[in-house]
């Protein structure tokens, strides 16, 4: 659709300018006379459209967390305020700056003004609106309290999204330090160490065991380049396809779990995504069977997810909640006691909001504890590394010392 730069006059007579697709000309003047524009020039601009695309470019992208956030809480405030759905969802697609949620809702929009419900509209786009969204939804719609359910639906994002970010701090910090000196022991051994091969060649006799480590490694590194670079990548495809299968998924994710330092911080942060998920569900009159299957479709790791489904398969069976978590050696004695305590008192959701309010706080403690911590075991392992590369290096030069003295 061709693009239209204009000039208008607005009532008061200031002069204003903009651009406007439409098929034709006449679709530009109509468009500006009900914004109450007077036009006074139009001009077909194919380079201005090229630049406007441009600048749209870094808008489209995919829906994220933080655009769900948004779109709840102004979805909610307008619902409450008693506007009518297609209304609401034509202003939300009108000012989404992403390209990608504007076009979600605009399809949203033709779907419910067709006749079908704002959940069959929503499921039809799972890249943007999630099991946990959908399922929300539909339970604020059949309870008549969808602007209620959608305050829940941004605060529990808010608080995901708030979780993410803190498991990205902890995990972002040591992975960029590592990568800098995987990069300083690469440019040593590629760059530096050659330089001393051709002194080392004129030396008689057998060269020290850690001269003889290093110079193996930067030889290889050196002149076989493409080989190293052909088995790296070869062993990543093959992790990354052993990845996908049910043995390999529960072999790493077991292994998160498990691992010394991290572990214990990803362990957290899933207890506190399941509690805060399943009571949130469960608040907002979500069947306990299908909100069981939302948080395991959620879980973000297949040993958890199985836990979940174990618990769902009991209480189809007649057990509580508490007891087959229990049985699953993954989550904690007091998490288990807690929603087992809520089950019997009646407030399971009340407690299992208190669960991961406690796991959230220690996510942050882990967190920080985490940064002071690492910082300076990743120091100690650049030294260690750069340090016995040096002095690899110099001991033969020491021995020449001797010999020549």
């Amino acid at each position: 659709m061709p693009a239209f730069q204009y000039s208008a006059r607005d009532s008061r007579g200031k002069v204003v300018s903009g651009i406007i697709e439409a098929a034709a000309q006449g679709e530009v003047v109509r468009q500006l006379r009900e914004q109450g524009l007077m036009p006074t020039a139009i001009q077909e601009g194919p380079a201005t459209a090229a630049r406007a695309r441009r600048r749209q470019k870094g808008k489209t992208g995919r829906v994220r967390l933080e655009d769900l956030v948004v779109f709840s809480r102004q979805f909610a405030t307008m619902i409450r305020a008693g506007l009518p759905l297609i209304e609401v969802l034509s202003i939300l697609a009108e000012q989404s700056e992403k390209v990608a949620m504007k076009n979600v809702l605009r399809q949203v929009e033709k779907d419910v003004e067709a006749g079908a419900s704002l959940t069959e509209a929503l499921m039809k786009h799972p890249q943007a609106f999630n099991t946990f969204f959908v399922s929300m939804v539909k339970a604020g719609e059949a309870a008549g309290m969808l602007a209620a359910i959608l305050d829940q639906v941004a605060v529990y994002l808010e608080k995901t999204a708030s979780l993410q970010r803190k498991v990205k701090s902890a995990v972002v910090y040591p992975s960029t330090v590592a990568t800098v000196a995987t990069l300083i022991t690469i440019f040593l051994l590629t760059q530096v160490v050659p330089v001393f091969v051709d002194i080392f060649e004129s030396i008689e006799g057998k060269l020290p065991i850690p001269t003889q480590i290093v110079m193996g490694i930067s030889n290889v590194l050196t002149e076989h380049w493409l080989k190293v670079l052909l088995v790296v990548g070869a062993l990543v495809v093959i992790v990354w396809q052993w990845k996908k299968t049910d043995q390999g998924r529960h072999f790493i994710d077991r292994t998160k779990l498990k691992i010394p330092i991290f572990g214990p911080l990803f362990l957290k942060v899933s207890i506190s995504k399941f509690s805060r998920t399943l009571s949130t569900l469960i608040k907002s009159g979500v069947n306990i069977l299908s909100a069981l299957d939302i948080v395991a479709a959620t879980a973000g790791n297949i040993i958890i997810e199985d836990a979940i489904m174990e618990t769902r398969v009991s209480i189809q069976s007649g057990e509580s909640i508490a007891h087959p978590l229990t049985e699953s050696g993954i989550f904690p004695p007091m998490v288990t006691r807690m929603i087992d305590v809520g089950e019997r008192v009646g407030s399971l959701e009340n407690m299992l909001a208190k669960i991961a309010d406690f796991y959230e706080d220690q996510v942050d403690a882990t967190v920080a504890g985490l940064t002071s911590l690492i910082e300076p075991l990743l120091i100690v392992f650049l030294g260690l590394v750069v340090g016995f590369i040096v002095i690899a290096m110099f001991l033969p030069l020491f021995d020449m010392i001797k010999y020549l003295s």
